[in-house]
């Protein structure tokens, strides 16, 4: 159950407090409870509209990917989004290079965990790891968060949902 950092290592508040900033809600789950909106299911988070949904369980990874995807679409898939966040191959890179930027902002965390837990879970890239792809593969991901709006040209994050 540790092999990765889980909502209880890292605390609700400072989650709320992320995703806040970007206008959106974080909702906690009852233990042993299924959590609404979960593609994968078991401790992984859910999504629904602006709601991101987790346990005390529920892997920081899972939590921030799925908060990301909220971040990253559109505003149409948004407005109907529940549980399958959809996108195409460029954004879900987008998705998890945002992720790993992010794990910077969380106790417990920052973006050389959130990368070794990715690997952990079985992430995969083209340069076998999240770190090698992080750092010598994702340019077109952080190209694609600066054409959208949601990171400038000198890597400061932009707290805001993709228009």
């Amino acid at each position: 159950m540790n092999d990765v950092v889980r909502l209880a290592d890292v605390g609700v508040e400072p989650m709320t407090a992320l995703f806040a900033r970007y206008g959106l809600q974080f909702e906690l789950v009852a233990e042993q409870s299924p959590i609404p909106g979960s593609y994968w299911h078991e401790t992984e988070a859910g999504i629904i509209g602006l709601n991101v949904l987790a346990r005390m369980d529920s892997p920081i990874h899972s939590i921030l990917h799925e908060g990301c995807h909220t971040i990253c679409m559109d505003k149409e898939r948004r407005a109907v989004l529940h549980t399958d966040a959809g996108g195409e191959f460029a954004e879900e890179d987008a998705v998890c290079y945002l992720q790993i930027l992010l794990a910077d902002q969380l106790p417990h965390m920052g973006r050389e965990r959130m990368m070794q837990d990715m690997d952990t879970w079985g992430y995969t890239f083209r340069l076998d790891s999240a770190a090698a792809w992080f750092h010598q593969d994702a340019e077109d991901a952080r190209a694609w968060l600066i054409q959208h709006g949601l990171l400038t040209t000198d890597d400061q994050i932009v707290y805001t949902l993709r228009q």
